[in-house]
C-alpha cells in the first residue's frame, strides 16, 4: 500500500453533508504509510469534534482501510492560516453563540444543556454566560465555586464537565448592572483575553436577549462558527427571532439553525399534549430562511427544577432530554458542516 492506494480507498467515502465523497472535497488533509510499523496514519479536515456525523465519517475511513492490513491512525484538523499570535482563543475548536430576539424564552437553558450535552457526548466544552444584565447560569447549575485568579488570568469553575465563566461572578448577589456601551466592549473583551480556556472543542456563548451592545462586542471580536437562535412558537417571539437572524446575517455569520423551546407540554396526569403557545412556529421560521431546524424542546416542569444538584436535564431519561439530545447532536453536525464546508472551498 502506498499512499495513491490508500487516497484510491477513501475517495468511497462520502460526506454525509457535503454531497460528494472526502477526497474530491478536499477533506484529506494528509496520508502517511509507514510499511515497517504496519501503520497508516490519515489526517481529516473534521472540525466538529464527537458531532455524530464527523464520527461516522472516521468510522467509514476506518472500514475503507480494514483489509488492508494495516493499523489505522486517524487524527482531524481544519488548516489555519493564522499563526497562534493572531488568532482569539487559540485553544478553542468552536465558539458557538446561542441568542434570540427576545427574553422569556429559554435561551439560558438551551446554552446550558447545549454546553452539558456536548460534554457528555465526550467534548471538551465550555460555558460563557455572556449576558450581561441578567446572568443566571450559575444558579441555573447550582455553581457554589468561583473562578481562581492570580492576578493576570482567571481559572474557571467546572460543573458537568463544562467551564464555566459568568458576568455574575463579577459582580455582588443582587447589585444592578449598570453599563454603558464602552464598558460592555471592554469588559467583554478582557474576560475572552484573561480567562484560561484551554483546550476546548467547543464554547458555548449565551448571549444576552435582543441585538445590543454585547452581542456587536462579541461578532467583532470572537470567530463564531456559528449562532442558534432560539424562540417559542408564539408570533411575537417569531418577530423578534427574525432581527436576531437579520443581525447575523449582516455580520456574516452562520446561523446553524433555529430552536423552538416550550413547543407544547404533555400533561403528567392525563397524559395528553397541549400546544400552549402555538405550534410550529420554530419550524415554519427555519423553513421560510432555509435554515436546519433543530428540534422542539417541550415546555416541562423539570427543566425550570433541574435534577439533583443543579443537573441539567439533557443529563437524565425521558422526553424533555432525548429533545435536548436531538439539538445537541444538530448543533455539532452543522458546526462540523460549517467548518468542513470552510476547509474544502479553501482547497
Amino acid at each position: 500500500m502506498n499512499e495513491s492506494d490508500v487516497r484510491e480507498r477513501l475517495a468511497d467515502v462520502r460526506d454525509p453533508d457535503l454531497g460528494d465523497d472526502i477526497v474530491s472535497l478536499g477533506l484529506v488533509n494528509d496520508v502517511e504509510v509507514d510499511d515497517d510499523a504496519g501503520t497508516v496514519h490519515v489526517s481529516l479536515a473534521l472540525g466538529a469534534p464527537f458531532s455524530p456525523n464527523e464520527s461516522a465519517v472516521a468510522d467509514d475511513v476506518r472500514e475503507a482501510l480494514a483489509d488492508t492490513g494495516l493499523d489505522v491512525e486517524l487524527s482531524a484538523s481544519i488548516p489555519d492560516d493564522l499563526s497562534t499570535d493572531e488568532q482569539v482563543l487559540p485553544g478553542v475548536q468552536n465558539v458557538i453563540a446561542v441568542a434570540s430576539g427576545k427574553g422569556g424564552v429559554g435561551k439560558s437553558t438551551v446554552a446550558v444543556n447545549l454546553a452539558a450535552g456536548l460534554s457528555e457526548l465526550g467534548a471538551r466544552v465550555g460555558l460563557f454566560d455572556a449576558d450581561v444584565y441578567g446572568p443566571n447560569v450559575p444558579r441555573m447549575v447550582s455553581a457554589e465555586q468561583r473562578p481562581e485568579t492570580d492576578g493576570e488570568t482567571i481559572v474557571p469553575p467546572e460543573r458537568f464537565g463544562v467551564k464555566l465563566m459568568s458576568m455574575d461572578f463579577l459582580t455582588g448577589e443582587d447589585d444592578p448592572v449598570i453599563w454603558r456601551g464602552p464598558m460592555v466592549h471592554k469588559i467583554i473583551t478582557q474576560l475572552v483575553e484573561d480567562v484560561e480556556w484551554g483546550e476546548l472543542d467547543y464554547l458555548v456563548m449565551d448571549l444576552p436577549p435582543g441585538t445590543g451592545d454585547t452581542q456587536l462586542t462579541i461578532l467583532q471580536t470572537l470567530p463564531l462558527t456559528g449562532a442558534v437562535i432560539v424562540t417559542t412558537p408564539q408570533d411575537v417571539a417569531l418577530d423578534d427571532a427574525v432581527k436576531g437572524l437579520r443581525m447575523f446575517g449582516k455580520h456574516d455569520t452562520n446561523v446553524l439553525g433555529i430552536a423552538e423551546n416550550m413547543a407544547g407540554f404533555r400533561c403528567p396526569d392525563c397524559g395528553g399534549f397541549h400546544e400552549i403557545f402555538g405550534s410550529g412556529g420554530g419550524k415554519g421560521l427555519a423553513q421560510e430562511h432555509e435554515l436546519p431546524f433543530l428540534g422542539g424542546i417541550p415546555l416541562d416542569p423539570d427543566v425550570r427544577t433541574g435534577g439533583d444538584d443543579g443537573e441539567p436535564v439533557v443529563l437524565e431519561d425521558g422526553e424533555t432530554a432525548d429533545a435536548f439530545r436531538v439539538l445537541v447532536e444538530n448543533v455539532a453536525n452543522n458546526a462540523g458542516v460549517v467548518r468542513r464546508r470552510g476547509a474544502s472551498d479553501e482547497r
